[in-house]
């Protein structure tokens, strides 16, 4: 009779530590899906100025016009070869560069005018971040714009944080993610 009395208290215990295990699971998946959602929309949040663009052409060709906008394409037909990502101190062949954002990079783009101090700031972007590139882009409209695939955003004034919100958004986006932005062609400062 003692054993039968230790055998079913031990079940019992058996099937508390289940349950517990069970409510803790459940607890700990609730938590990373409320986590998520909140990751999701903090990154998902509208970013004032932004314009996207659907239905871009992603061919190769080597031979490919850049439409005459004041503005770096945010994606359609382009070269063949991607560009390294990195800080370039030279404008970059812009068809190059759309492949790039085909692999998931963010292109800052800034005026040739810029101040050193502003010129700074935009290539603090890039430090450590292998899929951001940046260069300078005669004609320019604005001080600063920020493509990726399919998106674009127009900075006239520096510091802004828009440029951080862009980036943490369409990092790593494009249409063939998990492509390099590196093993390209050209040769970015301190490559």
């Amino acid at each position: 009779m003692a054993q039968s009395l230790r055998e079913k208290r031990r079940r019992e215990l058996e099937r508390q530590r289940r349950q517990r295990r069970l409510l803790v699971g459940v607890a700990v998946v609730v938590v990373v899906l409320v986590a998520g959602f909140f990751i999701y929309r903090a990154t998902q949040q509208q970013i004032s100025g932004l314009q996207t663009f659907d239905g871009l052409s992603r061919d190769h060709a080597v031979n490919v016009s850049i439409p005459e906008t004041g503005l770096p394409p945010a994606g359609g037909t382009h070269n063949p070869r991607w560009l390294n990502c990195g800080v370039y101190e030279q404008p970059v062949e812009t068809m190059q560069a759309v492949h790039s954002l085909e692999h998931g990079a963010v292109w800052l783009t800034y005026h040739p005018d810029l101040s050193q101090d502003a010129i700074a700031t935009v290539e603090a972007y890039a430090e450590g971040d292998s899929f951001v590139l940046v260069s300078p882009y005669p004609g320019l409209e604005s001080d600063v714009v920020a493509t990726a695939w399919g998106a674009q955003l127009q900075i006239d004034e520096l510091p802004d944080e828009r440029i951080e919100q862009f980036i943490a958004r369409f990092r790593g986006q494009g249409p063939e993610p998990g492509a390099q932005c590196s093993g390209g062609v050209g040769a970015p400062r301190g490559s």
